[in-house]
């Protein structure tokens, strides 16, 4: 078990996972959390993390710190997404180790899996196909932090542990809807469109002051929502992922060793349900409380089939997520409304 007086270091604690982090590990009595602004530490610059390194006593970190987005931001800034998240995890994780810190949590993405692969998805599937096209970038410099953590692992005996959430979602989340996932960006389009049906202006524009410009037509009769519908998603709530680092964080490093693989280390997180684009719609329609009719853009891209990961191994540990996605959405919602 880690101390509760232990130096813990969380890299990204003002974005979505970042942030649930910071809470569960206040919320377990950790005492020493560290955090810095990006005005204070640019994790993209080396010498600059190598200087924090030096000058902090940290006994753990949790990468949770990464340059996200959906398929449009991925399509639009590839070069941005892979040189960012690959200077991140190399700058930190080399650091680490040079200044003797033993443990890491690093946060990937079941993006990393490939396109077309079984389902659900197992950890060892991980390089057995092509991956999505529209968000390989991303992707790959995932891949290439699993790699480093257990590059480092075998060469200099560290416990360095990799975990693999689905699409994560939550308070804190990112609306704007030129870079939001799929979840944030339909509550918000739903909310505008009810808004909109309402004949509030006023709200819409102060919406638009805290999360963004619109940059599409929002109408009160319908929604627009990319692609078929048909892509099926598995959501977990971001309270969720920031106890199963907790949870991780505090295995026995035998234990961990014994549900993982020597070159298959990361570990799988999520609720083990997935549903479609167009469930995910109706609830989401159903919960803003929008009357209107839900079309689908077929012009725009699906991504990947479907992506439903094999939580067996951690399941097998006993740990598994809480919330369910209508839960999950109704605790987003709130939060959002309240913000804008």
């Amino acid at each position: 078990m880690i101390e509760k007086n232990a130096n813990i270091f969380v890299a990204g604690h003002r974005g979505l996972a970042g942030s649930a982090i910071v809470r569960s590990l206040k919320n377990h009595g950790y005492t020493n959390i560290l955090t810095k602004m990006h005005k204070e530490l640019d994790l993209m610059d080396q010498s600059s993390v190598r200087i924090f390194f030096k000058n902090q006593k940290i006994d753990i970190i949790i990468i949770a710190a990464a340059k996200v987005g959906g398929i449009l931001a991925n399509n639009n800034y590839p070069a941005e997404f892979i040189y960012n998240n690959l200077m991140i995890e190399s700058n930190i994780i080399h650091e680490a180790y040079n200044n003797g810190v033993q443990h890491i949590i690093f946060l990937g993405s079941s993006c990393i899996y490939p396109k077309n692969c079984n389902q659900p998805i197992k950890e060892e599937y991980l390089l057995t196909g092509l991956l999505e096209a529209t968000n390989e970038p991303y992707a790959i410099a995932k891949i290439a932090g699993i790699k480093l953590c257990e590059s480092y692992n075998r060469q200099y005996g560290t416990n360095y542990r990799s975990i693999m959430p689905n699409n994560l979602y939550g308070i804190n989340d990112n609306f704007d809807l030129q870079n939001s996932h799929v979840l944030p960006a339909l509550i918000r389009k739903f909310h505008l469109a009810k808004l909109k049906s309402l004949g509030n202006e006023e709200k819409i524009k102060t919406d638009e002051k805290t999360f963004g410009p619109i940059r599409e037509e929002i109408s009160g009769s319908y929604v627009k929502v990319w692609g078929t519908g048909s892509p099926r998603r598995e959501f977990l709530y971001v309270d969720d992922i920031a106890d199963a680092c907790v949870f991780l964080m505090n295995l026995d490093n035998d234990a961990y060793k014994k549900f993982t693989l020597p070159m298959c280390s990361h570990v799988n997180v999520g609720t083990g349900v997935d549903i479609t684009i167009k469930e995910l719609s109706e609830i989401i329609s159903s919960i803003v409380g929008f009357k209107g009719d839900i079309i689908f853009d077929i012009t725009k891209p699906d991504g990947t089939p479907q992506k439903l990961l094999d939580v067996s191994r951690l399941n097998s540990l006993g740990w598994k997520a809480t919330i369910s996605i209508e839960e999950g959405i109704k605790k987003v919602y709130k939060w959002y409304v309240e913000k804008c």
